[in-house]
């Protein structure tokens, strides 16, 4: 059996697209002379950000801790302790961005807390990577149509298809934002407006196909 030409081609694709969540870090702290008196505050303030975030439940995908830390400060020397600190986390994923902003001031507006992002991001199973990768795949086997009549062949089948390189905007584009210690009354009368960052989906296929028998010129 008369064995036919294999054409290799690479295709590429690369798009621009909203941001499907928007990642939120608050961060609560406390200082006092008790551990206990720390603790206790702590448990405030998380509960204040926790009344926060309810009024935003349909907004919030999904919220989460993502830290806890209480620890004495010492005299430069010995183990007397003077004061203790302590932080509280929370990890926010908000998909509707719309009321983004008035979360960010209202959560901002709370005692001894700092809000810090947004950070864009898709989401990892996003339709749109589906959709550059098979846009890749089309480039590439268009490439490869174009090399083979080149040589006046055709495509014949395909025989490979190698993922090369593909990359989706999953990682978080910082967004710059950052709120610390506005009072209830100005994160209130504030208002602030996000522009969602644009998230860059590409990806790179390699094609391995056959070709009709080349005509090539005498």
């Amino acid at each position: 059996m008369e064995r036919l030409p294999v054409v290799v081609a690479r295709g590429e694709a690369v798009r621009e697209v909203l941001p499907e969540q928007a990642v939120v870090h608050v961060e609560s702290t406390a200082k006092g002379r008790s551990r206990e008196s720390v603790l206790e505050r702590l448990t405030e303030r998380s509960a204040a950000i926790g009344a926060v975030l309810d009024r935003f439940a349909a907004a919030i995908e999904r919220r989460e801790s993502a830290g806890f830390h209480v620890r004495p400060q010492l005299k430069r020397r010995g183990e007397e302790v003077l004061a203790y600190h302590g932080v509280i986390a929370t990890r926010v994923i908000v998909t509707d961005f719309t009321v983004l902003g008035d979360l960010l001031l209202r959560l901002g507006g709370e005692e001894l807390t700092t809000v810090s992002g947004p950070w864009w991001r898709l989401r990892p199973e996003t339709r749109a990577a589906a959709e550059v990768r098979q846009a890749a795949v089309a480039d590439a086997l268009r490439r490869a149509g174009e090399y083979a009549a080149a040589v006046g062949a055709q495509v014949d089948s395909l025989l490979e298809i190698t993922d090369s390189f593909a990359e989706g905007g999953y990682g978080m584009a910082a967004g710059g934002a950052a709120f610390r210690n506005l009072s209830a009354e100005d994160s209130g009368s504030l208002e602030l407006a996000l522009e969602p960052e644009l998230q860059t989906v590409q990806a790179a296929v390699r094609v391995t196909v056959t070709i009709s028998r080349p005509t090539l010129p005498i």
